[in-house]
């Protein structure tokens, strides 16, 4: 062959494969932890465990400092997450429980088939989808993932589970599943490792088509099973516990460093949407630290709702960038379409946006003034810098965030105008939600007494889950 002819071939070919990968639609991956501290991440200011993986996240994307989730416990944040819409428009206020309300029948409690999941708009976009981890949505059929728009599920159905095999094959929202398929208890390593073992075969099966995957990691949510081996790495750690979840994190960030390294392995790092965030605040029994935010897992003080949330995509995105104005878990499904250049399902109302115009123009308007949230008798919202809450029996709470974001001063009866505007907001919002269609296992009290000024600290909060 002639050389000349040679050369212009293969500069063809290449300039051909370059045009190609940069019209390809993007992998898309949503990485969720379970229950983390706030400030046990290195890159939101965390010093006691190591977290150098998850820190390049954010140092080849975005870093969200007012980021939040559309609840203070696992499953209405996940409700809200995966729908793009805040929960209480179809009744899922509260983690499923046993206690449906009049109207609804015990069948009912998991996420409505009426709502589509970000899989489901994914799956439409031309995606091949999959679920990988906690699910949490309900133990109906209906309810199941292969259902709510993923084509594989690999992980339980329930809110929790060991992470180390059981004795004996468990009950079924504990199972390790494989579809609906059991995975035989002997077969179980640790969990994190599983599920992202199950995200490295996923992505190298799916090279070539573009992907996205949900990877919702227990870790770090109780039972507190650590590897013993990173037991040993944190020896200095004087109490037992703290050091058990610091191995944990460990494991969860050399994990999704893993998942990383193959995407790399692949050529599919640059042109993959990676998605991390918290599903929220760090929990009254796994010795997670918020840091400077008040308060834990099922509060609307900061430390229940604000959340470690990243975006990377190398294509895209500039990296290194700190984002200072509010976004939502929400803002995950409208941001994956777009990702994809595709269209969201008829009939769906997304509460969340599209967050590209903001990333790429930090001039552009704020993506939300307002944001609300409500779970049985407490509720808050957050208006620019001021955030209201107001609880059944207790007096309103009203803060300046922006200049005491540790929530320790009570401004209501400074700024009455103010507490009216927002108790004003709070109450149109609303007004377009349902009613919870079930309620919570722990009851209204433990709420109320959570959202009192004098109750400070993990030894007071613990006793309130």
């Amino acid at each position: 062959m002639n050389i000349k002819l040679f050369i212009t071939t293969l500069l063809c070919a290449i300039t051909l494969q370059v045009v190609a990968q940069s019209k390809a639609k993007p992998n898309v991956i949503v990485i969720l932890s379970d229950d983390a501290g706030y400030a046990d991440f290195g890159c939101y200011g965390g010093k006691e465990i190591p977290t150098p993986n998850i820190d390049a996240l954010a140092k080849n994307g975005v870093r969200f400092t007012n980021a939040y989730v559309t609840a203070a416990v696992c499953a209405p944040s996940r409700a809200g997450l995966l729908s793009g819409r805040y929960q209480q428009r179809f009744g899922f206020e509260h983690n499923t429980s046993s206690k449906p309300v009049n109207g609804f029948q015990l069948t009912d409690v998991g996420l409505n088939p009426s709502v589509k999941t970000i899989g489901n708009q994914m799956q439409a976009n031309g995606y091949k989808t999959i679920a990988i981890g906690k699910w949490h949505l309900g133990e109906e059929e209906k309810h199941f993932p292969l259902n709510r728009g993923f084509d594989e599920f690999y992980g339980f159905i329930g809110g929790h589970r060991n992470f180390f095999a059981y004795n004996k094959q468990p009950k079924r929202e504990l199972q390790l599943l494989h579809n609906r398929k059991a995975v035989p208890e002997g077969e179980v390593y640790y969990l994190t490792d599983m599920f992202t073992d199950k995200a490295i075969s996923f992505v190298k099966e799916n090279q070539k088509n573009p992907f996205f995957m949900y990877l919702a990691y227990n870790a770090v949510h109780t039972p507190i099973n650590a590897q013993q081996e990173l037991m040993q790495q944190f020896a200095h750690i004087q109490n037992a516990e703290r050091r058990a979840y610091a191995a944990m994190m460990t494991s969860l960030d050399r994990n999704i460093g893993k998942l990383v390294a193959t995407l790399k392995e692949q050529k599919l790092y640059e042109n993959t949407l990676i998605v991390f965030l918290n599903d929220n605040g760090a929990a009254t029994n796994n010795a997670a630290d918020n840091g400077v935010l008040r308060g834990l897992k099922g509060s609307k003080w900061e430390g229940g709702i604000r959340v470690a949330y990243i975006m990377q995509w190398p294509a895209k995105l500039p990296a290194n960038q700190i984002y200072h104005p509010m976004v939502s878990a929400m803002d995950i499904t409208p941001t994956a379409i777009a990702a994809s250049e595709g269209k969201a399902l008829k009939g769906q109302v997304l509460d969340g946006v599209n967050l590209f115009p903001y990333l790429l123009n930090p001039k552009k308007a704020m993506p939300h003034q307002d944001l609300f949230w409500r779970r049985g008798v407490a509720a808050a919202v957050r208006s620019g810098d001021w955030k209201l809450i107001k609880t059944a029996n207790n007096p309103l709470l009203l803060f300046n965030l922006k200049d005491d974001i540790s929530e320790q001063n009570n401004l209501a009866n400074t700024y009455p105008q103010k507490v009216k505007q927002l108790e004003k907001k709070l109450q149109n919002w609303e007004q377009k939600m349902q009613q919870p269609h079930w309620v919570s296992d722990y009851g209204d009290d433990n709420q109320i007494k959570k959202h009192r000024m004098e109750v400070v600290g993990r030894e007071m909060e613990i006793k309130y889950p």
